[in-house]
């Protein structure tokens, strides 16, 4: 039995939540949250209530136990671009891509 959370459209760019998923894939619940809070990424700040969400959807919907829960799956794909200009000299306009990131983050109980 597995529980999801979801997280759509955060304003941050998939290649800096990917480093922070990299570190806690496969780690139980206890453990990535403390990691999560000693690194220094803007990323965990999201994945931090991200995990606290699957966690409670783990507890209230299936009766897991949250002392055996593990981070079984996580992974982050590219949500929708907002493109915005830069002016720049000679009357130009440079295109600036803002990204967006949709996570997934899975957990299960151990046996």
């Amino acid at each position: 039995m597995e529980a999801r959370a979801h997280l759509t459209n955060a304003r941050i760019a998939p290649r800096k939540v990917q480093i922070v998923l990299d570190l806690i894939r496969g780690k139980d619940v206890e453990t990535a949250m403390a990691i999560m809070n000693n690194t220094p990424k803007s990323a965990c700040e999201y994945l931090t209530k991200l995990l606290k969400s699957a966690v409670a959807n783990a507890e209230n919907n299936f009766d897991m136990d949250r002392t055996n829960l593990y981070i079984s799956e996580c992974y982050v794909s590219p949500g929708p671009i907002m493109k915005r200009i830069m002016p720049r000299d000679h009357g130009r306009a440079f295109r600036i891509n803002k990204r967006t990131s949709n996570v997934t983050l899975v957990v299960k109980e151990r046996v």
